[in-house]
């Protein structure tokens, strides 16, 4: 499977009532060996960010035209290369923008990986690295998607340790 190219600009971006631009992620996760057991590993896709070499989680824009999962959804496939399935929401943050003066309001979402391409519309702008929970605590700089990796390891009835 091969993506197309990844939408730009800021024309159909959602803003909130405080005029906050609305954002939507996911965390990309699957398993060591492919299923869930007691001594399978968590592992998590963080991406480098577009204008620095920051780790994080895909996340984006959410438009007009697309639902709040859709959105999500794309991200993940133009910024990390994956596809799979999404799951309910994992939280809300304000969050202060790293390279504007203004303030953000995030959602994320924990994804399922059932596929990762070879091919995607951010394949050349960033890197994309598979890592332990332990590893994208320590690397993923923003604390909001941090409190979202902490609430997609409780969903999952995880120890804190992993």
């Amino acid at each position: 499977m091969e993506a197309g190219g990844a939408r730009t600009g800021r024309d159909l971006q959602r803003y909130n009532d405080n005029q906050c631009r609305l954002v939507v992620g996911c965390i990309p996760y699957r398993y060591k060996n492919g299923k869930r057991n007691e001594t399978e590993e968590l592992e998590v896709l963080v991406i480098s960010s577009s204008n620095r070499e920051a780790m994080i989680f895909p996340k984006g824009g959410w438009e007009v035209d697309e639902s709040m999962e859709e959105a999500a959804s794309r991200e993940s496939l133009e910024e990390a290369g994956v596809v799979g399935n999404l799951g309910a929401e994992l939280g809300r943050w304000i969050f202060k923008s790293k390279t504007l003066e203004s303030y953000r309001e995030g959602f994320m979402f924990p994804l399922m990986v059932t596929q990762q391409l070879d091919i995607w519309p951010d394949k050349y702008a960033r890197k994309r690295q598979w890592v332990s929970v332990e590893e994208a605590r320590n690397v993923c700089e923003q604390w909001w998607m941090k409190e979202a990796l902490e609430a997609l390891v409780d969903r999952l009835g995880l120890s804190r340790d992993n």
